[in-house]
Order: C-alpha cells, then structure tokens, then sequence
C-alpha cells in the first residue's frame, strides 16, 4: 500500500476519533442522573485515552509525509460517527450511546487494517486504537448488564 493510500486510513480513523472525543466531552457535560458522577469521570477517562490515539494517528500520517486535518468542518463532512443530541443526557442513555459508538469505531477501523499489510507501523497504531476503543466500550458495555 502507497503513504497516500495509508494516509486516508489513517485519516478517517482520524476523524472519527476526533467526533467520538468532542462528543464524549459533550455527554461529560451534560449527563444527569442516576450514576450521574460515575459516569462523568468515566467519560473523562474515555477523552484522555481519545487524545492520545488521535494524536498517535495524525502523527503517524505526518511522519508518512501527510497532513493531519483535524478542523471541525472536516469532521463534520467526513466522521462515521453517529452524532449526538444536544441537552441533558440520561446517564443510563450515555451508558448505551457509548457503548454502540466506541463498538461502531473500533470496526470500522478493524475493518480497514487489511488495507495496512504493506505499512505495518500504521497498522500497528491503529491496531493498538481499537484494543482501546474495545476496552473503553467494555467498561459501557459492563454496566448494562
């Protein structure tokens, strides 16, 4: 696989982790009820570790000799994610929305690792994204049982 054809793998991971963090911050924000702190700081955790794979992938596309794009319009024409309402937010609501969203994430960009085989640093971070993405949807996921 070409740099450029790894740089829009990389790119709409890119993308979607962007929307997922901006959207948990969002839910952080306005989730309310029943389990309203456990949440809240789970949802914290959850943008911490989205900041450090957005940044392991836009530096990666750097260092392939691409350019990130991080800005809002590009997220908003390119993310995968499905978006969030604006308002208070249920915390059990929250529980589930993320649970699906952080799942939908990490198959999508499970389903384009095959596309890395000849750029295997690449394939490696992105790997390493969904093994996060998976857990951060476990620990949802845990809590609608």
């Amino acid at each position: 696989m070409s740099a450029p054809q790894s740089q829009v793998v990389l790119q709409a991971a890119l993308t979607d982790l962007l929307d997922l963090g901006l959207q948990a911050k969002q839910a952080h924000w306005n989730v309310q009820g029943p389990n309203f702190r456990s949440v809240h700081l789970e949802l914290d955790e959850v943008v911490s570790s989205l900041l450090g794979w957005q940044d392991d992938v836009a530096e990666r596309i750097a260092a392939i000799g691409g350019s990130p794009d991080g800005r809002p319009v590009t997220i908003v024409q390119t993310s995968q994610v499905e978006p969030l309402s604006s308002g208070h937010l249920a915390a059990d609501l929250v529980v589930k929305l993320f649970a699906s969203r952080l799942d939908a994430a990490a198959r999508r960009i499970e389903a384009k690792l095959g596309e890395l085989d000849a750029d295997l640093p690449s394939q490696d971070i992105l790997i390493g994204t969904v093994a996060g993405l998976d857990k951060a949807a476990w620990f949802f996921h845990a809590q609608l049982v």
